[in-house]
């Protein structure tokens, strides 16, 4: 996407600040995530609740109610379980999700019956609740993660196998699903019982991760309106309902405009410069999406799309500077005009987010989401600032470097080098200045060969050993790879699945990882002291072509790393309290951490050199190149830091100061943060925000400072193994288990500080990040 790799957690809908959920994907996503629900939704699934009188041996006994349920419970399960028997979102137990199965005609019958037996469910514990853990946790944490488990199974097929018939049956039943969700959230039997154990005898005997827990629910009861009364309840529930329904359409028109525009090139001279890859790409395109059965990548005829490989090969590579203006354009406006314009829509969500932060009793919607993150806004606005005044001569002086550069080689442009120039111009003056082709070092990133040294390093810092597991879960496409992961005692501890390609037809864009398991004390299964968490890390990087691999460019490899460091974070955790395993309970601007950490190792001179072999002749990559791409690493890094800047900043000011009733529009706000944050001015027509999709279709409104934010952790977590030696492979060890047990093992059972402080020793520092991105001296 034009902003940034989406993350597992776009799936995250704002109205999911529901009491007894803790605020989130992948989706992760990243959702975080949006995801998004991004990575961080807890689980919203209950056991379900089946009628009294079942055969001792039936499977179905296992969700059972352990007090009896009521006549009237019982006879609605009753009538039901024939379509329980048939639709495979009410099958009551699964190792692991029936992705294979899933139809939309499963949607709308499968969703509404589980919700009506999670409606008995909470009826029941209501009655009958009592202020401790075995008589409020852990049966909510049975309803809650039911759903989260069934709806995340539907919602993760819709940004992966996208249809209109999908499409239509989740839009039908998702007032449904928030109704439940603000009637779990505003249940005040509940929350009264959370507040009780707060303020019972027993309290200080209660361990970290229980106090967390209380303490959050407690919170997000509040902010999911469980004060309010009447007339207000009744409005905050009607915006909450109104903002699902509008962060969805956004979404979808936002994937419908970027499938939209195809392209067709028949005159290779039009797109002089695209590699063979990229060729490659388009020619099969045009195979698959206009049936041109004899398209080949020598002769064409091509299509370019505006999904992320197609998109970036042509502004990266195109002579044709025609081409990048109509690509670039197309891209910068996507959903910004006729019936899939998003610009109306944002208004709406900013004047409902805007009304019910005052309805809560809150200035702005951004007070609302930092009342659950480590950050203020202050000290928000202070961080960005700091890093905007670091990064901005350095900027200016990439754009002086890239003027000078496309003048020298005596291009035309060079007297007025704009945006569909600039990573074009930025791609040759790297070659040049580094030595380095990236699409020339394609061959050295096979997909297969990447994995093997990525899961190699997470044996190496982790003690983890990740072994092929296809097959023994169903799959929603033959492109996605099962994993299982093993502890040094050859156990398993967790499992994920992996579908690495690019399908613009049916795949929204970006990366991200999502929850599809949480580990679990309360929903331990066959024997084990808790059920293993299960995640699925997405990616929309270049498909094998022909007879070849997936071969990579080197960003694709950090987004790999990337999205494996959320799995880690999820799949490592020691915490048994499913509401804190995991990712689950981490603030959302620590969740970046882990993530961010990892694409560091992209850069260790042992493990790249581990994964980049020639995938046809097996040479390693030569010294020589690694060493380039070492020193290339900072390459326009003033650029990229003023970018996600902008980014943090336009969303701060849309959800701080900014009037959405007033004359002033999203663009002129985006304009004026352009103005500190961009050397070359945004174009007149700039649209770029009617497809971030972070901020208004994921878990970031008001939260998209959280990439620099954790940014700064997770450098200074880094900086940990370079004070030990990153040569030193004994200390490197020592120095990965004692992440491992702490930023990994305990999940959301302690305040992310104190988990960075038990790794590192100390509070984190900026200065590590500002060090690595060659933004201040290397002494420093």
């Amino acid at each position: 996407m034009a902003h940034a790799r989406p993350r597992r957690r776009q799936r995250i809908q704002a109205l999911v600040v529901a009491a007894m959920l803790l605020l989130s994907s992948a989706l992760f996503t990243a959702r975080l995530p949006l995801a998004a629900a991004s990575a961080r939704l807890p689980n919203t699934t209950a056991r379900l609740l089946l009628f009294a009188g079942l055969p001792s041996s039936s499977p179905l006994r296992a969700f059972c109610p352990r007090a009896r349920p009521s006549p009237a419970t019982c006879s609605a399960f009753s009538s039901s379980a024939t379509m329980a028997a048939d639709n495979p979102l009410l099958v009551a137990d699964f190792d692991f999700p029936p992705f294979d199965r899933v139809e939309p005609s499963h949607v709308r019958p499968g969703i509404r019956e589980l919700l009506t037996r999670l409606e008995g469910e909470l009826e029941e514990l209501e009655k009958g609740v009592e202020p401790s853990w075995g008589k409020l946790v852990e049966p909510l944490e049975r309803i809650t993660d039911r759903l989260e488990v069934i709806w995340g199974m539907v919602d993760h097929l819709k940004a992966v196998k996208d249809s209109a018939d999908l499409r239509s049956a989740i839009e039908e039943v998702q007032p449904d699903k928030v109704k439940f969700l603000l009637r779990l959230g505003q249940s005040k039997p509940i929350y009264e019982a959370f507040k009780a154990i707060r303020n019972s005898s027993d309290w200080e005997s209660l361990n970290d991760a229980r106090k967390r827990i209380v303490e959050a629910q407690i919170k997000e009861a509040v902010l999911s309106g469980v004060a309010l009364e009447d007339e207000q309840r009744e409005k905050f529930n009607q915006i909450e309902q109104e903002l699902e329904k509008l962060t969805q359409k956004f979404s979808e028109n936002v994937l419908d405009a970027t499938k939209k525009f195809e392209k067709v090139i028949t005159d290779k001279k039009e797109i002089d410069g695209l590699p063979a890859t990229a060729l490659g790409l388009a020619a099969q395109t045009a195979v698959t999406k206009q049936g041109h059965e004899n398209a080949t990548a020598e002769n064409g005829p091509w299509i370019i799309t505006l999904d992320a490989p197609s998109y970036i090969a042509v502004m990266q590579h195109a002579r044709n500077r025609a081409l990048r203006e109509e690509v670039y354009r197309a891209y910068l406006t996507r959903a910004s005009s006729g019936e899939l314009d998003n610009t109306d829509i944002i208004a709406q969500i900013l004047k409902l987010r805007l009304e019910k932060a005052k309805i809560l009793g809150y200035k702005n919607y951004a007070e609302v989401s930092m009342a659950q993150k480590m950050a203020t806004v202050d000290r928000v606005e202070e961080l960005l600032e700091k890093l905007r005044a670091a990064s901005w001569d350095h900027a200016v002086k990439d754009m002086e470097d890239l003027k000078n550069f496309a003048k020298d080689s005596g291009s035309p442009e060079a007297t007025d080098l704009t945006h569909w120039d600039l990573n074009f111009w930025s791609e040759r003056l790297r070659e040049s200045k580094y030595d380095i082709n990236e699409e020339a070092l394609r061959p050295y990133f096979a997909l297969p060969k990447v994995m093997d040294g990525l899961f190699t390093l997470a044996n190496k810092l982790f003690g983890v050993n990740v072994e092929p597991a296809d097959g023994l879960a169903p799959v929603w496409h033959s492109d996605v790879k099962f994993y299982c992961v093993k502890d040094s005692s050859n156990s398993p501890v967790a499992y994920f699945y992996f579908d690495p390609y690019s399908r613009p037809s049916e795949k929204r864009g970006g990366a991200w990882m999502n929850v599809v398991f949480s580990r679990s004390r309360v929903l331990a299964r066959n024997g084990l002291p808790a059920r293993l968490p299960v995640a699925h890390m997405v990616c929309n990087q270049t498909p094998p072509v022909g007879d070849k691999p997936s071969l990579m460019t080197f960003r694709e490899v950090e987004t790999v790393f990337h999205e494996f460091g959320h799995a880690l974070q999820h799949m490592l955790t020691k915490q048994d309290e499913g509401y804190v395993a995991g990712i689950r309970g981490v603030e959302w601007d620590a969740v970046e951490l882990p993530s961010q950490f990892m694409e560091n190792w992209c850069y260790h001179k042992d493990t790249l050199l581990s994964i980049a072999k020639h995938y046809e002749t097996g040479e390693t990559l030569p010294e020589e190149i690694y060493a380039k791409l070492v020193a290339a690493k900072n390459f326009r890094a003033g650029t990229f830091s003023l970018r996600q800047i902008r980014f943090a900043s336009v969303d701060m000011e849309l959800h701080t100061t900014y009037d959405p009733y007033g004359s002033l529009s999203i663009y002129d706000v985006d304009r004026r943060v352009a103005e500190r944050t961009q050397v070359l001015a945004p174009l007149p027509e700039d649209r770029f925000l009617c497809s971030f999709s972070h901020i208004f279709a994921g878990g970031y409104a008001a939260g998209y400072y959280s990439y620099k934010w954790a940014e700064v952790l997770s450098a200074d977590a880094f900086s940990a193994f370079e004070d030990a030696g990153l040569d030193n492979e004994k200390a490197i060890v020592e120095t990965g288990r004692r992440f491992r047990e702490t930023v990994l093992a305990l999940g959301g059972g302690k305040s992310p500080l104190e988990v960075f402080v038990s790794f590192r020793g100390r509070e984190p520092s900026p200065e590590p990040l500002l060090r690595h991105n060659g933004l201040l001296p290397v002494a420093a």
